[in-house]
Parts: C-alpha cells; sequence; structure tokens
C-alpha cells in the first residue's frame, strides 16, 4: 500500500514563542510534517536555552520542545525585525505567540490583526490567564498556574501540598493549543477561512482540574491529598516489597478483591468479611487494608509480586524513577526510541505518541542552534545581501 503523506506537510507555522506552552504546541507541529519557522531573541534567544544544561550542554526543556524548527534571531524592539516577521507571516499557514500580556499587540502580532490581514491565517494567542479580567497582566508561569487552578492542593501527602513534578499547566495549554490549531485548519479546508484561536493556561489546566472539581462543587468536599494512594478507592497504593522495590497495585472492584485476597494475599474469606467486601468498607478501613496487602507483598521481589499481582488479575505496575523510564522494556520492543540532532551532537528522543499507521514516521528533525537559519530565511523573504549585512550590522538580526 503506497504510504501515506505526513498530515501537515505542506504547511508553515511562525512562532514568536518562549518556555514550554507555545514551543511544545508547535513541536508537536514539526512531528506532523509541519515546517516550523521558530523566531527568537538576538541576545540568548528562548530563554530555556539556558534553563539547564544537562542534555549534553544544552537546557533539557529546550531539547524537548524544539526539535525539527527552524531558528531565526530577530530584535523586535527594531521594526525592521518586526517587519520581517511579518513578511514570514505572509506565507505561512498558522502563527503562534506566547508573548507577554499586551506584547503581541504592541507590536501589531496579536491574533485579531494577523487575521484581519490574512484571512487564511490561523493565529494562536497563548496566555496565562486569557486576553481579560482581572489576571489578564498578571505574570503566569507554570507552577503559579498550578497554585491558581488548585492542582498543588489534590497534590501530595496530607500534611503537604506539593506541585506536579513536569510543567502541567504549560503543558496543558500547549496540547489544546495544538488541538485547537488542527480544528482550525480543518475549518479553513471547508470555509476558507482560519481565524483566532485562544488559549489559556488557567483554563487548560481547570479543565484538567475536572475530577476533583466536580467533587467539591457537587459533592461539598474537596478530595484529600493521599499521596500516591486513590481518594476513594482501596486498595489502591504503592507497597514495599523486599528487594527495595514499590509496587502500586489497582483494585478496581469488588471481584478483583476476592483474586487479590486468595490468590496474593492467601485468604480468602477477606473476599465475603464485611469489613473489607466492599470498596466502600475498604476505603473506611484503608489502614488494615493496607496493613494486609502491604504484609503479602512486603515478603516478594518487585518482580515477583508483579507476577504473582499479574497472574491474579490485578492492575499493577512498578513505581520506576526517570533513569527506569528511559530504558522501559515495552519503549524498547516497541522502539520508540530514535536519535535526533543538535548543535552537541546526537541525542536520544522518543517518537511522538501520535502514531499514523500507513504513513510516514515523524521527521524529528534537529534541535536548532540559535539563529541557525537566520540568513536562509533573510534569502527566502527575497532580502539582498546588503540589506542582511546592515540588519546584521545594526544588531536587528544574529
Amino acid at each position: 500500500m503506497e504510504s501515506q503523506p505526513l498530515p501537515l506537510d505542506g504547511i508553515t507555522v511562525v512562532a514568536v514563542e518562549q518556555a514550554v506552552a507555545a514551543p511544545f504546541a508547535t513541536r508537536q507541529l514539526a512531528d506532523l510534517g509541519a515546517r516550523v519557522i521558530k523566531v527568537e531573541r538576538i541576545d540568548g534567544g528562548d530563554f530555556a536555552r539556558g534553563y539547564d544544561s544537562a542534555a549534553g550542554g544544552l537546557a533539557s526543556h529546550f531539547v524537548w520542545c524544539n526539535r525539527g524548527k527552524e531558528s531565526i534571531a530577530l530584535d523586535l524592539k527594531d521594526p525592521r525585525g518586526v517587519a520581517v516577521v511579518r513578511q514570514l507571516i505572509a506565507g505561512a499557514d498558522v502563527f503562534v505567540q506566547n508573548l507577554a500580556h499586551g506584547a503581541a499587540a504592541r507590536l501589531g502580532l496579536d491574533a485579531a490583526t494577523l487575521c484581519a490581514e490574512h484571512p487564511r491565517l490561523v493565529a494562536v494567542d497563548i496566555s496565562g490567564y486569557g486576553p481579560s479580567g482581572p489576571y489578564a497582566g498578571k505574570r503566569a508561569y507554570d507552577m503559579l498556574v498550578q497554585c491558581e487552578a488548585g492542582l498543588v492542593s489534590v497534590t501530595g501527602t496530607p500534611g503537604q501540598p506539593v506541585k506536579a513534578g513536569i510543567p502541567a499547566a504549560d503543558i496543558a495549554a500547549a496540547m489544546y493549543a495544538f488541538s485547537g490549531v488542527l480544528a482550525a485548519l480543518v475549518r479553513r479546508g471547508v470555509s476558507g477561512r482560519g481565524g483566532p484561536v485562544e488559549v489559556s493556561m488557567l483554563d487548560a489546566l481547570a479543565e484538567w482540574m475536572g475530577h476533583p472539581l466536580h467533587h467539591a462543587m457537587h459533592g461539598g468536599t474537596p478530595p484529600a491529598r493521599t499521596g500516591l494512594a486513590h481518594a476513594v478507592i482501596a486498595p489502591y497504593d504503592a507497597y514495599p516489597t523486599a528487594d527495595g522495590g514499590r509496587v502500586l497495585l489497582s483494585v478496581q472492584n469488588d471481584r478483583e478483591w476476592r483474586r487479590l485476597a486468595e490468590q496474593v494475599i492467601g485468604r480468602p474469606e477477606l473476599g465475603t468479611d464485611p469489613d473489607f467486601a466492599t470498596n466502600a468498607a475498604r476505603v473506611e478501613n484503608r489502614e488494615r487494608t493496607d496493613a494486609l496487602v502491604g504484609e503479602a507483598l512486603g515478603g516478594l521481589g518487585a518482580d515477583e509480586a508483579v507476577v504473582l499481582l499479574e497472574r491474579a488479575g490485578v492492575a499493577c505496575a512498578r513505581l520506576r524513577d526517570v533513569q527506569q523510564l528511559a530504558e522501559h522494556p515495552q519503549l524498547a520492543a516497541r522502539e520508540r526510541w530514535r536519535e535526533v540532532g543538535s548543535p552537541v551532537g546526537p541525542l536520544r528522543a522518543l517518537l511522538p505518541p501520535i502514531t499514523l499507521p500507513g504513513g510516514g514516521e515523524a521527521p524529528m528533525g534537529d534541535v536548532p542552534a540559535l539563529g541557525e537559519h537566520t540568513e536562509a530565511l533573510l534569502r527566502a523573504v527575497g532580502m539582498a545581501d546588503v540589506e542582511i549585512a546592515a540588519l546584521r550590522r545594526d544588531g536587528v538580526t544574529a
């Protein structure tokens, strides 16, 4: 069967972006075949380039969010730099920006302005709290939005709220921006018109808070913080094993509890004991329930515990650290790892989660150096050597 082209082959994206939310969104577009032109500051570029140097000297956030893009370095405080961006946008299908509140509008790069000038353009404004309201101008970084959205209040232990270990607010906004672009492109295919797309980090993460939010609004109380345990299901927690590992198991219904009681705990009578026979009873007697499971697994190695639980038909998982994820046998068996080029040489990277059987594999292009494609892109918009030299001399580009 003939291979299908990548879905976004032929689509050009221009992004004035920084940090995680917009770059992660546009990386998804690049993975589906779009050409992504990343506009960066001349003095250091996207500030995520400076977060750390863990990826062979490059910042881990930047490597994660920016493969497969072309980098052009411009000073947008100079009208000539903005003019270059506008020339790039004139030939683009999608524009994405996540500048500070009001900055894009001052430059004439907000979605409303650009879509009025280019009716087929899909223009995305990503913000912390949205374009209006009392929080519109408030600085918005991931952990701050996690706090405002209540995520921190439901994450952690009974005595200590904690933030998520990944930038959940950034990722949520990125994925809604990504899906918003796809929806707008489909609409353009029908109507011929693109249009603005607005995504805020707070709106995105508030949507992800759906279960605890509805629990609190309609049930009267927010779910308790329970560490790795589940607030309303038992047993559902991680339990230590004899070799220093931890195994998490989840009993979703009373049939599974009866199998766990008989085949793992070794006490089949617990399946009908009124203190444990129903989930409500097990939650009420959580400490006793956990003690029974913990005693049964505490004498086993982690691998042995997983085999026993799976044989009993009880859902379970190893509690892995990040390095163990990098060596996960399932990812290796499914050949999910590739190498991407970068200024410091090849780096390991995961294939994107969206797989399109029968189509081409995600291109997974190189991580760009700051301004690596500046000259080529300036030539592509029709600039002569003397004009390019003048921009470089005046510090408008690098």
